[in-house]
């Protein structure tokens, strides 16, 4: 009976240390390259607005909506993003419209995931993509036959522990070509942080690598909305601040890129 109890406890006790191993190596698991694809293509969805860094520094940055979302899959799993940037209070009218491509890095480079930007062959047919019923947005196959010519890619690694963000990463060294505003080519950090968070810093240069376009002082903060706050952002105040400067930006290229 005792010999009996002892090999039934040990075969418990053996089954309970295969489990906790099995569940430990789950764990311990490394992150596949396209699992940081997914994260970081999950990350960059949703509304978020530079309302706070705004609040903070009106003379350099103003409030910005970012809304981006799932528009389509490529046949090898790459994740095509539906991307637009408006003043806060007239999200109907958009300024930067843009597909995103969300996919692991090549093996060959020392990355872990690079975000592709491409123009929109006509970007009245995605206005307000995200908030649309999805059966009055382009069909996937559509938005896969929209996607025009290629602007930038941004290479993005795990960001070291102890660190703020999750990745960051830049456009290679002399960046892409540009022409907008006198700018002979462009740039872009991207910095994905915790709490769904997004700093993105986009500049124009010159031949000469005087700086033409975008946010001098630092990066864009872009932060999703607490519930809380969100009113504040409709008071009479904040309305006449931003309208007032939005029109000393007219015609710039912190509209374009």
């Amino acid at each position: 009976m005792g010999t009996g109890r002892r090999a039934r406890g040990l075969v418990i006790k053996t089954l309970l240390l295969i489990g906790g191993a099995l569940l430990l190596k789950r764990l311990t698991k490394s992150t596949t390259r396209w699992d940081h694809a997914r994260i970081v293509a999950h990350s960059l969805s949703g509304q978020k607005f530079s309302m706070e860094q705004a609040s903070r520094d009106p003379d350099n940055y103003f409030n910005f909506r970012m809304l981006t979302c799932p528009a389509a899959q490529m046949v090898d799993g790459s994740k095509v993003l539906y991307f637009e940037q408006a003043f806060w209070r007239t999200p109907q009218k958009p300024f930067r419209q843009r597909f995103y491509m969300v996919k692991p890095c090549p093996k060959d480079l020392k990355c872990d995931v690079e975000v592709s930007s491409y123009a929109i062959r006509d970007v009245e047919e995605y206005k307000n993509f995200c908030d649309r019923p999805k059966d009055q947005r382009p069909q996937p196959e559509e938005v896969l036959g929209d996607i025009a010519e290629h602007l930038t890619t941004v290479y993005l690694k795990t960001c070291e522990r102890g660190k703020r963000c999750l990745y960051e990463g830049s456009t290679p060294p002399g960046g892409f070509p540009n022409s907008w505003n006198g700018a002979n080519y462009c740039t872009s950090e991207l910095a994905i942080l915790k709490n769904n968070e997004m700093h993105t810093w986009d500049r124009g240069y010159d031949e000469d690598g005087n700086q033409v376009w975008g946010a001098k002082e630092g990066p864009y903060e872009f932060k999703p909305v607490p519930a809380s706050i969100s009113n504040d952002m409709f008071s009479p105040l904040n309305f006449h601040t931003q309208q007032s400067m939005e029109k000393r930006i007219e015609g710039s290229l912190v509209l374009q890129d």
